[in-house]
């Protein structure tokens, strides 16, 4: 049985809406397209589809297997190029980040990486907005969890940790906070997503199991930087990424928070930020983006 085959099907499925969507993709029929899902399913002893004459849904299993194996194609595409002992990567780089992903991580990686690449030229597009590639000539983009969609082709390329953190005049006023259900009573200062206006949640797994934490924001930006100064200034508690943190932590400007937890809630922690590649299309994995991508990734996993 050609797995690999059967699990890029039902990708091409989940991205095109429709098995009549897909099979137009693939060249193929929607009967072929259908078969190659029940396939799947029947290997997998799971129902990852609700299938209905005019609608199609991932199922809860469906979901979580889209999000294990949407990168297996980008991965065999990477490897295959890279088998291929492609040209050498040269001409023009258009990079798209999330601003402080840009501000804090990538700028600083830049000349590390046009050192090594000197025929590559670069441009980077740092905003918290949705970027259209085929309309701004977007060559890959750094993205977060939240900005994916079924648009684009993404793969993960690091999980970085989220501290949780108040200036310490603002602890010893408000007290500290030792489990996720205690943020209620506390000023949080809470990022809201530009693009549609969300607060993203304050992620935590509790024994395991995700929980969100609830909120009381006392103060909402859609800028990290602004939030990192409020919080500095004792305005309350913020999630910050580490690489927007740590240096304000080991500065002293900020406290750390630990999750001791109590009772049933013992084993708290974080839930990281993922960071994922994304490229419009397969076609777009050329030598260029592949060697961004591996050298990113060899960077911050250093």
């Amino acid at each position: 049985m050609d797995v690999l085959g059967l699990i890029s099907t039902f990708i091409r499925v989940v991205e095109n809406g429709s098995i009549a969507a897909a099979a137009r993709a693939k060249g193929s029929s929607p009967a072929a397209v259908s078969q190659s899902l029940a396939r799947l399913e029947a290997h997998l002893g799971v129902r990852l589809l609700s299938r209905t004459t005019r609608s199609m849904t991932l199922t809860e299993n469906g979901k979580r297997y889209f999000e294990k194996v949407r990168h297996i194609p980008v991965d065999i595409e990477l490897a295959s190029q890279a088998a291929a002992n492609e040209t050498k990567p040269q001409g023009p780089l258009c990079i798209a980040t999330t601003a402080a992903f840009g501000r804090y991580v990538l700028a600083p990686l830049m000349p590390a990486f046009k050192a090594s690449f000197p025929e590559i030229d670069i441009e980077l597009i740092s905003t918290d907005r949705n970027v259209d590639h085929r309309l701004e000539g977007v060559d890959v983009s750094i993205r977060i969890e939240a900005q994916l969609n079924d648009q684009l082709i993404a793969k993960k390329i690091a999980s970085l940790p989220f501290i949780f953190c108040a200036a310490p005049a603002y602890l010893d006023r408000a007290g500290t906070p030792l489990t996720p259900a205690e943020l209620s009573h506390h000023d949080c200062v809470v990022f809201r997503y530009p693009t549609d206006r969300r607060f993203l949640p304050w992620a935590f797994l509790v024994n395991g199991q995700p929980v969100n934490a609830k909120l009381n924001p006392g103060f909402i930006s859609d800028d990290i930087d602004i939030i990192a100064k409020i919080a500095i200034a004792g305005g309350g508690i913020a999630r910050l990424a580490s690489f927007v943190a740590q240096p304000l932590i080991e500065s002293g400007l900020l406290t750390p928070l630990h999750w001791p937890g109590y009772g049933d809630e013992s084993n708290i922690e974080s839930q990281p930020m993922d960071i994922y590649a994304c490229v419009n299309e397969r076609s777009a994995l050329n030598s260029k983006v592949r060697t961004f991508i591996e050298f990113l990734e060899g960077a911050i996993q250093t």
